[in-house]
């Protein structure tokens, strides 16, 4: 029996990519999948498609970087097995020619947010469950300045929150690179493809990764009980070139 069996898991950001595949991947091995979103109406959408996976899925419309919003629901809602963040943005250029308000909100966007989710969410998680944020690989302080930044802070914060934890929860990050999900719909599909080619030459396993490939890595450290404190990279290799 899978250790998600009959197990809570709620997804911060499920309604598309990586989220919206742990949920999917959650729901297969038996788990109560709860999403949340702040567009309803991809929410919406998503648990209808997730509905053709399994009964076992609900969704909200919160904004899970309004702390009160976020406590409000979790009232709500009760304890949990487990919880995953998908929080955080990119962004491009360095410490000069990037505006500072934008180094600064993708900071904000990767670390601070995810501090308070952390802080917040913690106190619901049942006893031997697990909390786990979303990293990144990839880039260059030079070309990815607050981006980096917050993603370096994320592992640093998991370590810290990790020992903090135990032995009642664990704490982990997965860290993935560029992949092609929800958060570059803004994109045209030539620019799509343009970053795409552009990370396929960089990375040595010659191709970007599927959003499941990705997804795995959340299921693996919400199942092993003896991993905390860690953040996986899970980007074709790219962190070691």
């Amino acid at each position: 029996m899978s250790s998600l069996d009959k197990k809570i898991v709620l997804i911060i950001g499920g309604a598309s990519g990586f989220g919206f595949q742990t949920a999917v991947q959650s729901l297969k091995l038996g788990a109560d999948v709860k999403i949340i979103g702040r567009h309803k109406n991809r929410v919406d959408d998503a648990v209808k498609q997730l509905c053709t996976v399994s009964s076992q899925i609900s969704g909200a419309a919160v904004d899970a970087s309004d702390e009160q919003q976020l406590k409000q629901y979790l009232e709500k809602t009760g304890k949990v097995d487990h919880v995953v963040s998908m929080l955080g943005g990119a962004m491009g250029g360095g410490f000069f020619d990037a505006p500072f308000e934008e180094i600064k909100h993708a900071i904000d966007q990767k670390f601070f947010t995810n501090l308070m989710v952390g802080r917040t969410v913690a106190p619901y998680i049942k006893d031997h469950g697990s909390l786990t944020f979303t990293s990144g690989t990839g880039g260059h302080p030079y070309d990815a300045s607050g981006a980096i930044i917050g993603n370096q802070a994320i592992n640093t914060m998991v370590a810290g929150m990790a020992v903090e934890a135990a032995p009642r929860i664990r704490v982990n990050a997965v860290a993935p690179t560029w992949t092609p999900t929800g958060l570059w719909r803004g994109l045209s599909e030539d620019q799509l493809k343009q970053n795409e080619n552009g990370m396929t030459s960089q990375i040595p396993l010659n191709r970007v990764s599927d959003p499941e490939e990705v997804a795995s890595a959340y299921i693996f450290l919400m199942n092993n009980e003896f991993v905390t404190g860690q953040a996986i990279n899970v980007d074709g290799g790219i962190s070691v070139v």
